[in-house]
């Protein structure tokens, strides 16, 4: 099986690192940078823009092709296997129009006393998931799936992080959900936004999970992964 477009440089850790805006991010790190050939190329079944932003960071590049599913929940399901099916059917759905390539698909649940917060449907909605978070701890769950065309392999897996909120005032949450940033986000906000950003006081997991995408994860999955497919 062939390279495709060379090295892309990688490295997984939990220092601080500086990028740069070129096509070769340099990576400033505790620990000693890997480097990933990319076997074939890699697409992504998702329209966040997040997501994106996430892999470009560690210098993945992926073509964009969102999936076109239902995202609704299946009530019979755990938070845990809804993402997870949701994150494959995307994958799937996608692979379904590819001939050779890596299909990433992603999905994100927030839980919060057993209820399954996925995008508030308006600002009402909205409003109401923040006043539920308020003040306390809820688990954000993202689910992952890798599908290989023409080979139809595929992996999945779920990160779980827990988040708490600080109190919210009902101004700090009118101000927040008029700003128009909640509405395309699982459980009604964004820990990179500037008022998610201060509304969280505590985060136990991956921070990346929470923006969307938990990164090293991933990392070490599309290792395996594609370690799978070049010994087949």
């Amino acid at each position: 099986m062939g390279e495709y477009q060379g090295n892309v440089p990688l490295s997984v850790c939990s220092g601080v690192f500086l990028l740069r805006s070129d096509t070769q991010c340099r990576f400033f790190c505790l620990s000693i940078v890997r480097w990933m050939r990319l076997v074939k190329r890699l697409i992504l079944a998702s329209q966040s823009p997040r997501r994106l932003a996430l892999l470009n960071q560690i210098g993945i590049r992926p073509e964009v092709l969102p999936a076109n599913i239902s995202e609704d929940l299946d009530p019979r399901l755990s938070p845990v296997e809804n993402a997870r099916v949701l994150a494959l059917s995307k994958a799937e759905q996608v692979a379904q129009s590819l001939d050779n390539a890596i299909i990433i698909g992603a999905d994100t649940i927030v839980v919060v006393d057993g209820e399954c917060l996925a995008k508030p449907k308006d600002r009402e909605d909205a409003k109401r998931m923040l006043r539920m978070l308020s003040g306390r701890s809820h688990t954000v769950v993202t689910g992952f799936a890798l599908v290989d065309r023409p080979s139809d392999y595929s992996v999945a897996e779920v990160v779980s992080t827990v988040v708490t909120f600080r109190d919210l005032p009902d101004e700090e949450i009118y101000d927040y959900v008029e700003s128009g940033s909640p509405l395309d986000k699982a459980g009604a906000y964004g820990i990179q936004d500037d008022y998610g950003a201060v509304f969280v006081s505590k985060i136990e997991g991956c921070f990346y999970n929470v923006v969307g995408f938990p990164l090293s994860r991933f990392y070490t999955t599309l290792e395996r992964f594609q370690s799978h497919l070049t010994r087949h």
